[in-house]
């Protein structure tokens, strides 16, 4: 796992399974954590890294309800989890499917945990809306599209910006079980001021970002979505992801386009 700080206020962790971020935010003597790494090593690691640095934890906050982004309770098993409306509902119509998933993928891993996740109860939080940290307040968007659920986080005073499993520099865009493509279209064009006023970009996968890099891709996913949904399958993918793995998850895309 790696870690960097982006401000003296936020410290961003990469895990080494998909490249997956975790975001720790402080203030007033208190910290948020936002999404997870993801194998049980980095888990444990992740509060004594904290706790040296002088973040001390208070709660959780997950961009949407896919299970690598739960695992936060792995690591502060008391602290709170706040996630969107919409994803307390998912998390509400899917009981145990984060579960289920984390167990197919330890399995097919060949990864041991020191017990199943837990994911206890959870704060619904309105989206768009504000949270409170310390003195300071994080911006609430929503983030839809990728999912049925999601939100953007802007750390105002930092100038960060999280946007979950958007903007990816190593994965494509997309569009999962629920989610939708005009939906994330419409997510991206609600990212696009957030993202004239950052400083660093955090997406869900990946190395962090500065605001030009984050503009490119913006226009590269917002031209990718558009021929996605003129061409379906045809559709070029971005320079620099069209791996077997993005290829895969094209075809995936282009099935589901027709919903849009």
């Amino acid at each position: 796992m790696r870690a960097v700080g982006v401000h003296e206020d936020v410290l961003v962790f990469t895990s080494r399974v998909w490249q997956t971020t975790c975001t720790a935010v402080r203030a007033g003597g208190e910290t948020f954590v936002v999404d997870s790494p993801i194998l049980p090593d980095e888990l444990e690691a992740l509060g004594g890294v904290l706790d040296q640095a002088g973040f001390r934890v208070a709660g959780l906050l997950a961009t949407h309800a896919d299970w690598d982004h739960l695992l936060g309770r792995a690591a502060f098993p008391s602290a709170a989890l706040g996630v969107a409306e919409v994803s307390a509902a998912r998390l509400r119509a899917e009981p145990g499917v984060a579960q289920r998933e984390l167990r197919a993928f330890d399995e097919a891993h060949y990864v041991e945990r020191p017990g199943p996740l837990s994911l206890g109860e959870w704060q619904a939080l309105p989206v768009p809306g504000t949270l409170d940290v310390g003195d300071r307040t994080l911006e609430l968007h929503p983030a839809d599209g990728h999912t049925a659920d999601g939100m953007a986080v802007w750390i105002e005073w930092a100038e960060v910006l999280v946007v979950g499993d958007y903007l990816s520099p190593v994965e494509i865009p997309t569009v999962a079980e629920g989610g939708s493509l005009e939906a994330y279209r419409a997510t991206l064009r609600r990212l696009r001021p957030l993202v004239d006023r950052a400083r660093v970009v955090v997406p869900g996968h990946g190395a962090v970002l500065d605001r030009e890099r984050a503009l490119e891709l913006l226009e590269e996913d917002e031209a990718y979505l558009g021929g996605l949904a003129e061409l379906g399958a045809e559709a070029p993918l971005p320079a620099g992801r069209r791996t077997s793995e993005q290829r895969r998850l094209h075809a995936l895309n282009a099935a589901r386009a027709g919903g849009r």
